[in-house]
Order: C-alpha cells, then sequence, then structure tokens
C-alpha cells in the first residue's frame, strides 16, 4: 500500500475516535505516565482499526469510558460495520443509545447460557411475550441483564433459571438431560402447543446414550487439539484479500520500530552501561592477575558478573511487548522478522558492552593478554548469554525470567570450576558456557608467557585441562551456543503465539 493511503487511513481513524489532541502524545507505561486510560482505550481499539481487519473482537471496549466516549467511540465502529467490518463486542450495562446500535445482540445467563440470540429491534417484544415487561424510566439491557442475574423477579413468575430453557423451546432446540425439570415446571404453566415442544424437546434428549455423549465429546476434544496444532504451526488461508508485505519490508518496519523505542529507553541503556562500568572498576581493583593461576579468579568473577548484567538486560528485548506481538501475529505479521529485528539492533550493545567493562577491568587489573584479546573473548561471551536470556524472556513470565537469568550464570560457572575426576564431570563441565569463556581468558593471559615462564607454568594449566591451543575452538563454542539458542529462542516464540 503506497504512503499516502496510509496515511489517509491513519488519519480517519484518528478523527474518527477524537484521538486530534493526543496524536502527538506518548500512550505512556506504568513507569511513565503518559495519555489517560479512556484515551489508551481508543488507541487500542484504533491500532485494530488501521489494520482494516474483516472481523473485529472487542470486550469490553467501553470500560472506563465516559457517555460522551463511548458514544463516539461505537459510531466509528458502526461506521466500519456499515463499511462491511464484522464487529463482535462485549458490553456490560450500555446505555440505550448504545444498545440500539447493534444489529444483534445476545444476552447470557448464568453459566454461559443463551437466553436471546437475535435482533436488537425485537429483543423486548420476545421477552414480553414470556411475560417480562420494561417498567417505565428504567433502561431495557439493564433490566433484562438484571433478571438474567436473578436480582430482579418478574411479576408473570418467570424465573432467571428458566430463561434459557424458554429460548430453547421457544426455537425447537432439545433440552439437555439436567435441565428438564425447568421444561416440566415450564410445561406446567403453558399451553399445550409449548407443551408438545417440551416433550418432544424431553424426548430427544432421552434418547441420547452415554456412549453417544462420552464419543461426541472425545470428537470435539480431538478436534479442538487439532485446531490448537494447526493454528500454530501451519499456515491459515487468508480470505480477505490483503497483500501482506514480504519479510524483508516487514523487517525493515520493525527495526525502525525498535530503534525508536530503544531511544526512548536511552536511560535504561544508560543505566546499563553504569553497571557494567562499576562492576568493571571493582573486580579489576579486587583482583589482581596471579602469574600461577593466570588470573583465574578474576575471570570467573568477569564471567558471572558479564553474564548476569547482560542477560537481565536482554530480558527486556522481547519480555515487555509480549501481548502486543501475539495480537500481531495473529494478524499475519512474520515472527520471523520481528525476531530478526530485535536481535539485530541488541548486536549494538554485544559490541559495545564489552568495551565498556574492559575499559575499567582491564586498566585496573592490567592482566598480561592483550585488550583485544579479552575483548574477543567478552564479545563472544556476550553474544552466547544474550541468546539464553531470548529463549528465558519469550518462554517465561517477566519474574520466573529473572531468576533463571541470575540462577544460570552462578550455577553453570561453579560446575565449571569443579574438579573433573569422573566421565559425567567431564560432559558436564564441557557443557557449561563459562567453561569455554574462562579457558579462552586463560588462555590469552598464558600466550603471553613464553620459554621458561611458560614451562614452568604448564601444571596449572594441565590441572584445569586447558590446552594453548585450543583459544579459536573456545570461542567457537561460545558462538554456537549463541546461535543455538537463538535457534531455540525463535522456536519458543512461534510455538507459544498462541498460549
Amino acid at each position: 500500500m503506497p504512503k499516502p493511503d496510509k496515511v489517509l487511513i491513519v488519519e480517519r481513524v484518528i478523527e474518527s475516535l477524537g484521538l486530534q489532541a493526543v496524536r502527538d502524545s506518548l500512550v505512556g507505561t506504568v513507569e511513565k505516565r503518559g495519555i489517560s486510560g479512556g484515551q489508551r482505550k481508543r488507541v487500542n481499539v484504533g491500532m485494530e482499526m488501521v489494520m482494516e481487519p474483516s472481523l473485529l473482537i472487542l470486550d469490553e471496549p467501553t470500560t472506563g469510558l465516559d457517555s460522551a466516549s463511548s458514544t463516539l467511540l461505537l459510531k466509528a465502529l458502526r461506521r466500519e460495520a456499515l463499511e462491511g467490518v464484522n464487529i463482535c463486542m462485549v458490553l456490560h450495562q450500555p446505555s440505550y443509545t448504545l444498545f440500539r446500535m447493534f444489529d444483534d445482540i445476545i444476552f447470557l445467563a448464568k453459566g454461559g447460557l443463551t437466553a436471546y440470540h437475535g435482533p436488537v429491534k425485537k429483543v423486548e417484544e420476545y421477552f414480553a411475550s414470556i411475560g417480562i415487561t420494561v417498567p417505565d424510566r428504567v433502561n431495557p439491557p439493564d433490566h433484562f441483564i438484571d433478571i438474567l442475574e436473578g436480582l430482579v423477579k418478574p411479576s408473570s413468575g418467570v424465573t432467571h433459571q428458566q430463561l434459557p430453557v424458554r429460548w430453547m423451546l421457544h426455537n425447537g432446540y432439545p433440552v439437555p438431560p439436567d435441565m428438564l425439570h425447568f421444561a416440566d415446571q415450564i410445561a406446567a404453566s403453558s399451553s399445550s402447543s409449548n407443551t408438545n415442544d417440551a416433550t418432544k424437546g424431553t424426548e430427544e434428549a432421552t434418547d441420547q446414550s452415554f456412549a453417544g455423549e462420552f464419543w461426541e465429546d472425545m470428537k470435539s476434544n480431538v478436534q479442538i487439539q487439532r485446531d490448537h496444532i494447526e493454528a500454530t504451526f501451519l499456515k491459515t488461508r487468508d480470505l480477505s484479500n490483503r497483500r501482506t508485505p514480504g519479510v524483508a519490508r516487514q523487517y525493515r518496519y520493525y527495526l525502525g520500530r525498535v530503534c525508536k523505542q530503544q531511544l526512548r529507553e536511552a536511560k535504561s541503556q544508560a543505566v546499563d552501561y553504569l553497571l557494567l562500568l562499576v562492576a568493571g572498576s571493582i573486580l579489576g581493583t579486587l583482583t589482581k592477575v596471579n602469574d600461577e593461576t593466570f588470573g583465574s579468579l578474576g575471570y570467573t568473577y568477569t564471567v558471572i558478573a558479564v553474564s548476569l548484567l547482560c542477560k537481565i538486560a536482554a530480558l527486556r528485548s522481547f519480555s515487555l511487548d509480549k501481548l502486543q506481538y501475539w495480537r500481531e501475529s495473529a494478524s499475519g505479521i512474520s515472527s520471523l522478522a520481528h525476531f530478526l529485528s530485535k536481535d539485530t539492533l541488541d548486536l549494538f550493545n554485544t559490541i559495545i558492552k564489552p568495551v565498556v567493562f574492559l575499559s575499567m577491568f582491564y586498566f585496573f587489573s592490567n592482566p598480561r593478554s592483550s585488550f583485544a584479546s579479552n575483548y574477543v573473548v567478552l564479545l563472544c561471551l556476550v553474544y552466547c548469554v544474550t541468546g539464553m536470556a531470548y529463549g528465558l524472556a519469550i518462554y517465561f513470565e517477566p519474574a520466573p525470567a529473572q531468576l533463571w537469568a541470575v540462577l544460570l550464570p552462578v550455577v553453570m560457572t561453579l560446575i565449571a570450576n569443579q574438579k573433573r575426576d569422573t566421565t559425567f564431570m567431564k560432559i558436564l563441565v564441557k557443557l557449561c558456557y563459562p567453561n569455554w569463556a574462562l579457558e579462552a581468558f586463560i588462555i590469552a593471559n598464558a600466550e603471553r608467557y613464553t620459554g621458561v615462564w611458560l614451562i614452568t607454568r604448564c601444571s596449572s594449566l594441565m590441572s584445569s585441562g586447558y590446552d594453548v591451543s585450543d583459544w579459536p575452538i573456545c570461542l567457537a563454542v561460545l558462538i554456537l551456543y549463541g546461535i543455538v539458542a537463538r535457534v531455540i529462542s525463535y522456536f519458543c516464540l512461534v510455538i507459544t503465539q498462541k498460549k
């Protein structure tokens, strides 16, 4: 769609929802106040309207809105309905003006049973036919809802438990066995025609055997599971005749949007960098390089600190906009474009954060290894832990994700420093990414020793199971961990979008 057409659609929605006064305002978050709650609700509806859907389902869109805003919103939705959009919504206590704007309405009794389903123009006529009339100066939908809840008892003797059964008999539907006693009550007090309808419904319900009901329930459950699998893994056929942009164009759009989001969260980014500076200065001051251990203690703390800070920061990439992603993915937006845009922008932090940490740690600790070798190891480490943080943020809720982001680096680093006296421990240590990061740091330090200095310290390397020639292998394993973690994270993103 050309950009001028997009602008026209957005302007039309803004005008129809009465959002001209806040068009240049930020929506805001829990921490930062933005527009009001009613305006935010209208913005949520407008986000769906600009996509020009063929079906729009709304859950209490007028809750929290005043009378004027509710009328404005319903008029906008009514205009969309007249243009061919199917709109379904749930409302509680609608005014009579809003009530008359609908074409059809469903009244639900307790238990989710249908008490009326039909045109709005005939709802009062139907309830009057069963002895329920609306008193003067009373809002009809409020009166009907009060009766369905049992708060008001009609003078005709009709009870709220009988209303679903009366609707079944009115339309000739079979009455469930557990509601037959209501049908008997209605039959005892109604005309012969209604008695015949009740008898017919009773006979049809009695003919249903237990085996038949069990078989129908089992088929229904199998169909539900099949629909869930198809909705998750298969691409549904689009009957709206709309052309969805390709993955490349969606990726470019998402990249621009994520960049704007990061710029708005510049304060959080600055705090992350400040924490890395403080951690680097403290660890560099407290841990000096020991020629016997090649500075293994300081590098152990470095792996834990960098893993913790980078993982917790990377959780924000996917945990803050889960609901928005699920809504957009249901509309046909590419999950791959969404994931790649987030990962691409995080590469900037992956490149910068090792420099920020080393600018303090390298200066205070003064290791024998070069700044470049330490940077390369930290770069691979940050890439690895960022991919793991993606998976935690996507699969878990925010609180458990933060807990796992703290536990994993600490536990894996402790395992990596254990003695490898059994085959199981050797395999377990090799599976922990801190082991490869520590080995890369120590090897980079050991390579600066030559001659007798290195020979006298070979025992320290051999006791830890390190080999001077394995430095490229350690970096490759860290990068491989990062790639595998991203693949798993993307798979979780796809399979959990319908959860």
